[in-house]
């Protein structure tokens, strides 16, 4: 995964974050529901980098 795909996933990550944050605060079931949903996708690239990462590993190794 390159530096920007990273930097991307970080940015969804802290939108879902504060959109959770602000349906909290305001009552909005919704809002809080699409910032769940953001962070549970930020999550997922998270761990298709990890994968990335321990195949470029292994490919080293080979």
């Amino acid at each position: 995964m390159s530096l920007k795909e990273k930097a991307d996933s970080l940015k969804k990550e802290a939108a879902g974050m504060a959109k959770e944050v602000e349906g909290k605060a305001t009552g909005d079931k919704v809002r809080e529901g699409e910032g769940k949903a953001k962070e549970k996708l930020s999550d997922k690239e998270k761990s298709k980098m990890k994968v990335d990462q321990v195949e470029r590993q292994q490919k080293k190794h080979d």
